[in-house]
C-alpha cells in the first residue's frame, strides 16, 4: 500500500504561485544593470543572444518533485506476525542403527522408526509458528544439522533428507544434550526447550547423560524425552515366527530422570498414534503464542522523486550557463 509519511507537506505546492502574484514594487527597484531573466521575461541586453526562454513548466516540475520527496512517500508491505514471547526449541533426533527397525504402522503401511518420525515430527515443526527451531542429529557423535531459525520449512527439509547411518550406528545421548545446551541463545527472556527422541541407550560420545544433565539444569533448559519403539514385534525366520521385544535396549530410566530433573516429561511412543498424541500434548505444554504483534515492512521511496529533481536541476543549470555563441551558431545554421 502506498502512503505519505508527512502528507501536509503537499500544502506547499501552490507556494510559488502565491509568491509570483505578491504585489512587488518593481518600479521602485531600479538597477543599473539588467540580468537575464530565468523564467519568461526578456533577454539580457548585454548578452544579446537569442537563447530560447526556459519554460515555466520545467521549474514547476522540479518544485513538485521536491515537495513530493519532502512528504516522504513510502510503500507498506503485507502485515507480518511477530511473536510477543520468544521460544527456542531444539529437536534432537536419534539416527543410530536401531532406528531402521520396522515396527511402526503409518497410514496402513509398516515403516521403520525414522520414516514414521520424519512424517509426524515434520507436521509438529510446521505447527510451531513463531518459535526458533534447531535440528540436531546424533549417532556416534552429535551434529548440528540446522542452527536456530524461524524458517520451519528449512528445518523440515533437512529432517526429510536425513538417512540412517549418516552419523554412525551408536547412540550419543549425552553429546546431543550438551550440544543443545551450547547452541541455545543466552537471552534470559526466552523459553528454551529440548525435544529428545531416541530408541536406545547411551553407547557412545564424550559426555555422559548425567554430565549433560547437569549442564541443562544449570542453564534452565526444559527437556522432553521420547522413547521410540514397539513392545512386541513378530519376527519371521526359517524356523517360523516368534515374538520379540524390539525396544529391549531402550533406557527408559535415564530418559525419565532427564525429563524429571529439567521440569519436562518423558513419553513412550509405541506406535505412530502414540507419537502423534505426544506431539499434540507438547503443543499444549509449550503452546504457540497466539497474541502476536503485527508489523508492516516499510520501503522508503523519497529518493526517486528527489533524484529526478536533482537531475532536472543540473540540466537546467547547464542550460542557462551554456555559452551564447552556441545558440547563435545554431540559429545561423538554421537560417541558412
Amino acid at each position: 500500500m502506498f502512503d505519505l509519511a508527512i502528507p501536509w507537506i503537499l500544502l506547499a505546492l501552490p507556494l510559488p504561485i502565491l509568491v509570483y502574484w505578491l504585489p512587488a514594487k518593481r518600479k521602485a527597484q531600479t538597477a543599473p544593470l539588467y540580468m537575464p531573466t530565468v523564467v519568461g521575461g526578456t533577454q539580457s541586453s548585454i548578452s544579446g543572444t537569442n537563447k530560447p526562454i526556459v519554460p515555466k513548466s520545467l521549474l514547476a516540475i522540479i518544485w513538485c518533485l521536491l515537495v513530493f520527496a519532502a512528504s516522504q512517500p513510502q510503500w507498506l508491505g503485507e502485515a507480518v506476525n511477530i511473536p510477543t514471547e520468544s521460544r527456542e526449541m531444539m529437536v534432537a533426533v536419534d539416527l543410530s542403527g536401531s532406528m531402521q527397525v520396522e515396527d511402526m504402522n503409518l497410514n496402513g503401511q509398516t515403516v521403520n522408526r525414522l520414516e514414521m518420525l520424519k512424517v509426524l515430527l515434520g507436521e509438529f515443526i510446521e505447527r510451531r509458528v513463531g518459535d526458533r527451531i534447531g535440528l540436531i542429529l546424533f549417532g556416534d557423535d552429535a551434529y548440528m544439522q540446522t542452527p536456530m531459525t524461524y524458517d520451519r520449512a528449512t528445518v523440515k527439509q533437512m529432517l526429510d533428507e536425513t538417512v540412517l547411518g549418516l552419523v554412525g550406528k551408536q547412540t550419543a545421548i549425552g553429546d546431543a544434550i550438551a550440544l543443545a545446551v551450547k547452541r541455545f541463545n543466552e537471552k534470559q527472556d526466552s523459553n528454551r526447550v529440548l525435544l529428545l527422541l531416541t530408541d536406545g541407550q547411551n553407547t557412545a560420545g564424550k559426555i555422559t547423560p548425567d554430565q549433560a544433565l547437569e549442564l541443562a539444569v544449570a542453564k534452565g533448559i526444559t527437556i522432553y524425552t521420547v522413547g521410540i519403539g514397539a513392545d512386541v514385534m513378530v519376527q519371521k525366520s526359517l524356523f517360523g515366527a516368534r515374538r520379540i521385544n524390539p525396544s529391549s535396549e531402550l533406557d527408559e530410566k535415564t530418559l525419565m530422570a532427564i525429563a524429571e530433573q529439567t521440569n519436562g516429561q518423558y513419553f513412550r511412543a509405541r506406535s505412530s498414534k502414540d507419537m502423534n498424541e505426544i506431539y499434540q500434548l507438547i503443543d499444549k505444554l509449550e503452546p504457540v503464542e497466539q497474541d502476536q504483534q503485527q508489523m508492516r515492512p516499510l520501503t522508503a521511496l523519497f529518493h526517486y522523486p528527489l533524484s529526478l529533481a536533482v537531475i532536472l536541476s543540473v540540466l537546467f543549470i547547464l542550460y542557462i550557463n551554456l555559452p551564447s555563441g552556441i545558440f547563435n551558431s545554431r540559429l545561423m545554421r538554421k537560417s541558412r
